[in-house]
């Protein structure tokens, strides 16, 4: 007796169990479902995301207050190279307002924050700062000599961890006593302001009015004061005595805080005022002949751009300016009884009225 099997019927259960075996195997719309939700919400974040990216922080140290033109210059610069402060920069700001008590300890404050470079003004500041950090890059921008000063090696290469701008040349001083005697013709004695307390930069520049004010036939004195609290009434009594007719006031720290005073001192006694700084004169002196503030805080810019990119201080060379503006006070020129004579008013980057 033969018994035949149907083939089909035969494989059937086969292919049903393999198909529940397949089934089990296979994953579930709801697992599917999460796996797909979280790739996607890993993917949903940039790589930056995870590794977050150390905003750079500067340290500016500022010889006057909030609102000094440097300040904007500065961050003038900052935005032409692409840096928006918040954002991709972070500037820790503070502001001396002219007070050399104030600096060792505002320094002492940005070298703890670990800040990546310190820009500092003045030549206390720097001084100070030099003696703050040995390892923090530091740009200064100073009107003083940094070399004479002993602030560096030399201007090509400064070593250590300083460079920056200096906006001192040594033309400047017999320029400013040239246009002096430009704009007064009948002056032979000029006094010069500085203070006594402010370092070895003053005396220094002292000593340079001194060197051209003998090819000029002009007689200099010397008009000393002491900060923090100088005596300008006194210095001015001083001049009066003496038969001072004209006056050159050294830029420093302390003489800063007192801009408006000096200049008021100066249209009471009816001298004409010479100015290292274009401040002095926005506060009423009568003119200003130095390097442009915008431009040396430009430069200094490029300098912090430099060292945030990798560049090593000690090989930045110290750059002098290039650029330099005469400013004219019209309106104190009339108080004191001064014509300026059109070539020099023709000369003038910017005349007050």
């Amino acid at each position: 007796m033969r018994t035949e099997i149907n083939l089909r019927e035969w494989r059937k259960p086969t292919d049903d169990l393999s198909r529940s075996r397949n089934s089990a195997l296979a994953p579930q719309p709801s697992v599917l479902c999460f796996v797909l939700g979280a790739l996607l919400f890993a993917l949903s974040f940039p790589a930056d995301a995870q590794q977050p990216v150390k905003v750079p922080r500067i340290g500016f140290l500022s010889a006057a207050g909030p609102e000094a033109p440097a300040i904007a210059a500065f961050r003038r610069g900052l935005r032409d190279l692409g840096y928006i402060e918040g954002k991709n920069i972070l500037i820790e700001y503070r502001y001396a307002e002219g007070k050399v008590d104030r600096i060792p300890s505002f320094l002492a404050e940005l070298v703890q924050l670990k800040v990546d470079v310190l820009v500092v003004q003045t030549l206390v500041g720097i001084r100070d700062a030099k003696q703050a950090t040995k390892t923090i890059p530091i740009v200064m921008v100073t009107t003083q000599d940094p070399v004479a000063t002993g602030i560096v090696d030399s201007l090509a290469r400064p070593g250590g961890n300083i460079t920056g701008v200096t906006t001192l040349t040594r033309d400047l001083s017999g320029k400013r006593l040239e246009i002096l005697k430009e704009v007064a013709p009948t002056i032979s004695r000029v006094g010069v302001l500085w203070d006594t307390n402010s370092g070895p930069g003053p005396a220094i520049g002292f000593k340079e009015y001194e060197a051209a004010a003998g090819s000029l036939k002009i007689q200099l004195q010397s008009l000393a004061v002491r900060g923090p609290n100088p005596d300008l009434k006194g210095a001015f009594q001083a001049a009066a005595n003496d038969h001072i007719s004209a006056m050159i006031t050294m830029n420093n720290l302390v003489l800063l805080r007192y801009q408006k005073q000096i200049a008021d001192l100066a249209i009471k006694n009816r001298i004409p005022s010479m100015c290292e700084a274009s401040a002095y004169v926005e506060a009423g002196g009568l003119m200003s002949y130095a390097a442009s503030d915008a431009e040396s805080y430009r430069r200094a810019v490029t300098y912090v751009d430099k060292i945030l990119k990798g560049a090593n201080p000690a090989d930045l060379p110290i750059e002098q300016p290039t650029k330099f503006e005469l400013i004219l006070n019209l309106k104190t020129a009339k108080q004191i009884g001064v014509t300026i004579p059109p070539t020099v008013l023709y000369r003038a980057d910017k005349v007050i009225k």
